[in-house]
């Protein structure tokens, strides 16, 4: 694989994480919003992964596939199908007559799991290009001599 198309497959993995990120931070921002412009609390999102396969593939090749992914993008965000958590507090302007109020589904722990995920692949991601240009400089080196 030529250096450059590494290159391209990191910073597509880059961009992938920076908007998982962006979904984090929006989800941990939105934890207590108990009303939203569609009604009722906001529901958790999550970002959906698509390898992108370069060419066409004929059926023979289809058995080397790996060799022909070339980068990852955000296809989808998908809002999670999940109830929305019932708190009891009839002191809350949006509670119901029962006096339970309907929470959004984002758990704090689960979104602070995904974050440190996704940091770290931001941080292979990284690395990957940084060995890249390592490889890269060490060749026009040796090219050099």
């Amino acid at each position: 694989m030529d250096f450059l198309i590494s290159l391209k497959v990191s910073a597509s993995g880059l961009t992938a994480q920076r908007t998982r990120m962006d979904i984090i931070a929006s989800n941990l921002a939105n934890i207590n919003t108990t009303r939203t412009a569609e009604g009722g609390p906001y529901r958790k999102k999550s970002p959906v992964f698509t390898a992108v396969i370069s060419g066409n593939l004929s059926d023979a090749s289809r058995l080397q596939v790996a060799d022909n992914l070339r980068e990852v993008r955000v296809t989808d965000i998908v809002e999670d199908k999940r109830e929305p958590k019932m708190v009891f507090d009839p002191s809350h302007p949006d509670a119901n007559t029962d006096g339970y109020v309907a929470m959004p589904n984002v758990n704090l722990m689960e979104e602070m799991v995904d974050m440190i995920s996704a940091t770290r692949a931001y941080e292979a991601n990284i690395t990957a290009i940084s060995n890249s240009k390592s490889m890269a400089q060490r060749a026009l080196d040796i090219g050099g001599r």
